[in-house]
């Protein structure tokens, strides 16, 4: 089992920037691709970014490319989205998501909702115009 657990949502300002974290615990000792996903109220769950388990591969959803970076944190063991720009249609419940990866897959980033085993409990983003 792997437990992620995010943190760092909270209320921003239009424009500003947001770092969210997420720490997996359990068994971390397995190569692990890394996502995030959100989901606003009345919608579905959408793909945010992703990062494989090498950590040297990223994948960005359309609307988020070039304002949102996904990586690793080495000193916190942890993955990192920092979120700059931000609109208020960013606002949202942030999912963090991670997906045991074969050997063979060390550059892969999930991107699908199914290819990920363990999900935190999601950490509200919300974006004030």
């Amino acid at each position: 089992q792997v437990q992620p657990v995010e943190s760092g949502g909270g209320l921003v300002q239009a424009g500003g920037s947001l770092r969210l974290s997420c720490a997996a615990s359990g068994r971390t000792y397995l190569p692990l691709a890394m996502g995030w996903f959100r989901q606003a109220a009345g919608k579905e769950r959408e793909f945010v970014a992703a990062l494989s388990a090498r950590g040297d591969t990223t994948l960005y959803s359309d609307v988020v490319k070039g304002r949102f970076t996904i990586a690793k944190d080495d000193v916190l063991n942890s993955v990192y989205l920092q979120m700059n720009s931000l609109k208020s249609e960013d606002t949202a419940v942030y999912y963090c998501a991670a997906a045991p990866q074969l050997g063979t897959q060390a550059t892969h980033t999930p991107y699908r909702q199914w290819e990920y085993d363990y999900w935190g409990q999601g950490t509200q983003v919300t974006v004030a115009s």
